[in-house]
């Protein structure tokens, strides 16, 4: 039987091109990441890939997000393993559809995957383009006979500071609505802890630093944001959404110059968990036949006004 590592080939470098006059953007089939997003002058607006820091762009969660405890859950009476923010990352996607601003990248089901995630499947990620927004849906159909559990994430890496000649001390992120709630952070092997912790917003504005990042993530599982702005006052910024998405993570490695902004439909398992798979916190179960989506898109938005 095929393993999960034999849907990994060792180079896979035959990106796609989508763009509009003010956006363009390359994303691969390994993982359906996104490789860059850059603007009309060729700025490049997403993380290089450094390897010195972290060698992912902008990976694709799932079917969970973050980390389970002992990388292993269990579905009724059979346990079973998946890695770190699952297999789709590291997983082949087919191309399906492509037009000049946009394209659909499928992974469906196959033996390698049933036997971590016994789960008959269909995911397409869609990547369009339109004036100054990339638009990022996620298509998760359960194309089984019994209700599927899953969680899905979006993890972009966007250049912090952004390339618009603003101080990086200067970067921040204004969320659309206050955010008061506490937030949570995880341990060393990446499950969440029990206890909350104070938020670092002021009203809706985080200002950025290194030291915010010290412990790693910081994990809104309260949000009241669908929404958010990244920038620098008086440079470009870029106006994030995600309608879909219940929970957010932010997250880079200290001295790295990048920032994720990551719309989470769940999150890592609670220090300790051992419920049944479908019980883990942040999972959705999809119908038979039905299919859940999620969208994120992220749009160029002038300076001007942007911060006021």
């Amino acid at each position: 039987m095929p393993t999960l590592d034999s849907l990994l080939p060792p180079e896979t470098d035959q990106k796609v091109r989508i763009a509009s006059a003010q956006l363009s953007a390359e994303i691969a089939p390994l993982g359906a990441e996104l490789q860059r997003l850059t603007d009309a002058q060729g700025r490049e607006l997403l993380w290089d890939g450094d390897p010195a820091y972290w060698t992912g762009r902008a990976p694709i969660l799932f079917p969970i997000v973050g980390s389970l405890v002992g990388d292993s859950y269990r579905l009724g009476d059979r346990r079973y393993t998946l890695p770190k923010h699952g297999f789709a990352r590291r997983s082949l996607f087919t191309p399906i559809a492509q037009q000049q601003g946009s394209v659909t990248f499928r992974l469906a089901a196959n033996a390698a995957t049933r036997a971590a995630y016994p789960f008959d499947f269909v995911l397409d990620i869609s990547f369009a383009i339109e004036g100054a927004a990339l638009t990022m849906t996620a298509a998760v159909t359960n194309a089984g006979d019994e209700p599927m559990p899953a969680s899905f994430g979006f993890h972009p890496a966007l250049r912090w500071p952004l390339p618009y000649g603003r101080p990086r001390d200067q970067h921040r992120v204004r969320f659309a609505q206050p955010e008061p709630a506490p937030i949570r952070r995880i341990d060393g092997t990446g499950a969440i802890r029990p206890e909350t912790l104070p938020t670092p917003v002021k009203g809706r504005d985080l200002m950025l630093d290194d030291a915010l990042f010290a412990d790693d993530a910081i994990i809104f599982d309260r949000l009241e944001s669908r929404s958010l702005t990244y920038g620098a006052p008086g440079g470009p910024a870029l106006q994030i959404d995600f309608p879909d998405m219940p929970h957010l993570g932010l997250w880079m490695k200290p001295g790295a110059n990048y920032l994720c902004i990551e719309p989470w439909q769940g999150h890592s398992d609670p220090i300790g968990f051992d419920g049944d798979f479908r019980d883990k916190p942040g999972i959705v179960l999809i119908d038979p036949g039905e299919t859940r989506r999620f969208i994120m898109r992220i749009a160029l938005a002038p300076g001007e006004g942007a911060f006021d």
